[in-house]
């Protein structure tokens, strides 16, 4: 039985990120955690810290240095506790994760590290940066909506199957990537926060570019609400125009809330048996529906 169970875990090692999830939405913060569940602790090795380099395809650059330093403490009082997790490449090894054990064992004073070699392809170790920006990064619209367009062109996948990659909604998805079409700008004013997603969405929904630039304009000076831009925006009417027929002849009653509601939130939302029923990836996208809905712990 034994010997059946840790066949099944070598095996298990060999699967890429779709058999590692099992179809599920893929979480950043569970990859490790698996990973580790899978791997015998023989297996687990001391691997120099010097053969280490960041992953290449890892957009994050800065680290809380004062949390580094904690952690170094720690290390070298107690050791690293969870094994990093690498992959071999021509010139030692490349970081898939736990970059930031590594660089708080530097500054512990370590030369070497517990690590689990795995075989991740190259565009597995660009989805594995992306979604580490995606679900740990706090990303402004344009920034999402880029991460979002970088991995359907990478990946060479559909929105619908990013969308089930990530626990989201389809329209969020759209709508996300609605924003990249928006003139330049505008995104530069969604990327320094003075026009939020919320606003970027509807402005993307616009056709005409003078009018979408005069309207940023007057939501910086004027403070303009989502509600008012929506009401000053043909383009907008003539959407909510069409959701309204689409709400008469759909068998569902509730599809439209549903859509209408993952749009909002940017997950998926299912309404069955008097419930309404919001997904989450993890306890961050959680935490970050709660702020949405005004949930103050």
């Amino acid at each position: 039985m034994e010997a059946q169970r840790e066949n099944n875990r070598r095996k298990a090692l060999g699967r890429g990120l779709e058999e590692l999830f099992n179809n599920e939405p893929m979480n950043y913060e569970s990859l490790e955690e698996r990973i580790i569940d899978l791997t015998p602790k023989e297996e687990i090795q001391e691997i120099e810290i010097s053969e280490l380099r960041s992953n290449p395809y890892q957009p994050r650059k800065n680290f809380d240095e004062k949390a580094l330093q904690e952690l170094a403490s720690s290390i070298k009082e107690h050791g690293v506790f969870q094994p990093i997790i690498v992959k071999k490449s021509i010139k030692g090894y490349e970081i898939i994760a736990g970059e930031r054990r590594v660089k708080a064992s530097k500054l512990a004073g370590k030369e070497t590290i517990p690590a689990i070699i795995r075989d991740f392809s190259d565009s597995e170790m660009m989805e594995i940066a992306l979604l580490e920006n995606l679900q740990r990064e706090n990303l402004n619209a344009v920034e999402e909506a880029m991460a979002y367009r970088k991995l359907i062109e990478e990946l060479t996948i559909t929105q619908e199957e990013l969308a089930q990659r990530l626990g989201k909604s389809r329209s969020h998805i759209t709508n996300m990537l609605g924003i990249l079409n928006l003139p330049e700008e505008v995104k530069d004013m969604i990327m320094d926060d003075k026009i939020s997603m919320s606003h970027a969405r509807v402005l993307s929904k616009m056709k005409d570019t003078d009018k979408i630039k005069e309207l940023a304009e007057r939501i910086e000076t004027e403070n303009l609400s989502v509600r008012q831009i929506e009401n000053i925006s043909d383009d907008s009417l003539y959407e909510r125009k069409n959701k309204i027929k689409k709400r008469e002849t759909t068998s569902n009653e509730y599809k439209v809330i549903e859509e209408e509601l993952s749009d909002k939130l940017g997950t998926k939302v299912k309404i069955k048996n008097n419930k309404v029923e919001i997904s989450f990836v993890n306890t961050n996208d959680l935490n970050r529906l709660l702020e949405m809905i005004g949930y103050k712990n």
